[in-house]
């Protein structure tokens, strides 16, 4: 017999259920796995091996990171396992042994690739992952299933997006139809058998908002990295190999030394980036899976669009860059695209949707508890961006270890 709401709710005031979380080494996994074990959540993280480190290794070196004391570690359990594998790649002894261990799942582990060249790997890791992950659920009867999706399962539209299922809908990517996909088998499994069920929906992630602090620079970064890229490159041609190639692209360095770049950068009226730091997304998945207990839909996201607009402006004001400007699709009808515009939409060309986004999330469901909280986002302003920024390029954009 499933446990009753009443026993359910004691279980989770007294701490005394075992969270099994899969993706604990990916960038909101290992923030929610150190948000659990902070709180004093006793978890289980599957994890896989990567490289030369073992699954334990992989996750010992992220809570280094995140300074978790011995107490905080002792209610950690790791288990090296595959979500896309039958039976999460545990033998029969491990996976029977595993079953009596978790009375709720959280699950994170996803593939993020755009890339159709990846399709395989992000169906494989996205819908038989899932498939696997609540075959666990349902063979050791657990009684919450917690799933990390994204706000871009709403798929291809413009408008509201509601904190519900969505219908068949065309998707900008592999990445946003397989997260639909998965919601929709979990809302069905979990309904058949009995399971709460809670799918979290947050926007695009960045790292902390008042440290810069994080694991991972895509996204939001990605442009801002690029631009820095190619700065250095013309800046440095002009300084030390005569400036050829410079002038080719109508690079110069003005009197007051700040690098001249002749960049338009199409933006759509109204779109934008809807932009969230990790520690509110952190901190609002947490409310919302211990104030909801019995589930629902819910996005975490920015009430406002963070304009590309003013994205141009910060990059501009933190690299001492001139030339970069925003204008409309229609601009490049008249003049079209010079050299180094090409080169940056070259290297930006599976995150340019997002940058002309003209979908709304509807958050009213989720902002209905968190405002009880007193949780709300932050304003991604120049001191954040600032902040965010020269972490990430002290971590060499992601290519020094953490």
């Amino acid at each position: 017999m499933r446990i009753t709401g009443e026993q359910f709710a004691g279980v989770r005031r007294g701490k005394t259920g075992r969270f099994l979380l899969t993706g604990g080494t990916g960038f909101l996994g290992s923030h929610i796995l150190a948000e659990l074990l902070t709180r004093g959540y006793p978890v289980t993280a599957l994890a896989r091996p990567g490289g030369r480190h073992s699954a334990r290794e992989r996750v010992e070196r992220l809570l280094d990171w995140f300074g978790l004391d011995g107490d905080a570690r002792s209610r950690l359990e790791v288990i090296e396992g595959f979500i896309d594998r039958p039976g999460l790649g545990l033998d029969p002894g491990e996976y029977s042994a595993l079953l009596g261990r978790a009375d709720e799942i959280i699950h994170c582990a996803s593939d993020t690739s755009f890339s159709e060249r990846k399709k395989a790997d992000v169906e494989r890791a996205n819908i038989r992952g899932m498939e696997n992950v609540l075959g666990f659920a349902v063979d050791g009867r657990c009684f919450f299933f917690h799933y990390v999706s994204t706000a871009y399962a709403a798929g291809r539209r413009a408008g509201v997006c509601r904190e519900e299922l969505v219908e068949g809908k065309t998707f900008i990517n592999l990445y946003e139809e397989t997260k639909c996909r998965a919601e929709w088998m979990a809302s069905e499994r979990c309904a058949r058998e009995g399971i709460r069920l809670s799918i979290y929906r947050p926007s695009i992630v960045y790292g902390d908002s008042e440290t810069g602090r994080s694991t991972r620079f895509n996204a939001v970064y990605h442009p801002v990295k690029t631009l820095q890229f190619i700065k250095n490159l013309y800046e440095a041609d002009i300084r030390h190999e005569g400036g050829k190639r410079a002038r080719e692209m109508g690079v110069e360095i003005a009197d007051d030394g700040s690098l001249h770049l002749p960049i338009r950068v199409e933006v759509a009226a109204g779109g934008g980036l809807n932009l969230v730091p990790i520690n509110y997304f952190v901190e609002a998945f947490t409310v919302l899976m211990e104030e909801c207990l019995e589930g629902g839909i819910f996005h975490i996201v920015n009430h406002r669009h963070k304009p590309i607009e003013d994205l141009i402006d910060y990059t501009k004001r933190l690299f001492r860059i001139e030339g970069l400007v925003s204008c409309p699709a229609a601009a490049f009808d008249g003049i079209p695209k010079n050299p180094l515009e090409t080169l940056f939409d070259t290297y930006l060309e599976v995150y340019a949707p997002y940058m002309r986004d003209t979908r709304v999330f509807d958050d009213r469901k989720a902002r209905s508890i968190l405002s009880k909280k007193n949780v709300v986002c932050p304003e991604f302003d120049f001191e954040v961006f600032r902040r965010c920024m020269t972490y990430a390029m002290e971590c060499g954009w992601g290519s020094k270890e953490k």
